[in-house]
């Protein structure tokens, strides 16, 4: 078993269910949890194989959850003990136990209590399926079987193209979100170019505007004309009267 099949079985639709079930949690919390949690379980997994103080510890549990029939996940997790489950995140996280859990609630949304006893139930599975790989491999050091096992410290990266969320995906997202920017930037410009367009305009039509009234003023001298003349009748009409 790789890591890329560990992970199938962790995070398959039947295992989701059944934690579900187990835990009391809804499915899309356990996903989130065990997606936001594994890559620091299988961490400390490698950790414990690697320090020679717990190895042989570490060693003996993985032996012992071998033994166990994960073939029936629905059964299996039913009867899960989760006062075992919660040791073997203790032992797998250590110190950061509690600050691990807080962070992948933070992370996932999900309540912290919840979130621990989620992985409680999930870790005994988890340490069934290590405990198979670690048998299936004759001889050999557990310490370099589980690096070679999480490929390097990868397992962050594996998890992320199995739930769908690949480098290519962020890199296209991030470029709509540029397009998104260039956009705006061109709106902006054709709503100042609109603004000049309009204030050239306006200032044109004031223009116009002020001809306008410029020609208007013929008008009243028009107005005038007619009021001296009435004038000039009014005064030829006295000279006729005093002739006669």
């Amino acid at each position: 078993m790789d890591l890329n099949t560990l992970m199938g079985a962790m995070l398959s639709s039947d295992s989701i269910k059944s934690i579900s079930k187990a835990s009391g949690a809804s499915q899309k919390d356990v996903k989130a949890v065990l997606s936001s949690a594994l890559p620091g379980l299988l961490n400390g997994a490698a950790q414990q194989a690697n320090n020679s103080q717990t190895a042989a510890g570490f060693a003996g549990a993985l032996a012992q959850h071998a033994k166990s029939d994960t073939r029936d996940l629905g059964s299996f997790l039913s009867g899960v003990d989760l006062a075992d489950g919660g040791k073997i995140i203790a032992h797998l996280l250590g110190a950061n136990t509690t600050a691990a859990t807080q962070q992948t609630a933070s992370a996932s949304g999900v309540d912290a209590a919840k979130v621990a006893k989620i992985l409680a139930v999930a870790a005994p599975l988890l340490m069934s399926l290590l405990g198979k790989q670690a048998s299936q491999s004759s001889g050999g050091n557990l310490g370099t079987l589980m690096n070679s096992l999480l490929g390097g410290g990868n397992a962050g990266s594996l998890i992320g193209s199995l739930l769908g969320v690949t480098a290519p995906q962020a890199a296209a997202a991030t470029t709509g979100k540029k397009k998104k920017t260039a956009a705006g930037s061109t709106a902006k410009k054709t709503g100042t170019t609109a603004k000049k367009t309009g204030s050239t305009t306006a200032r044109k039509t004031g223009a116009a505007a002020k001809k306008t009234s410029t020609a208007r003023k013929p008008s009243t001298a028009a107005k005038k004309k007619p009021a001296a003349k009435s004038d000039e009748a009014a005064l030829l009409d006295a000279l006729v009267g005093l002739l006669k």
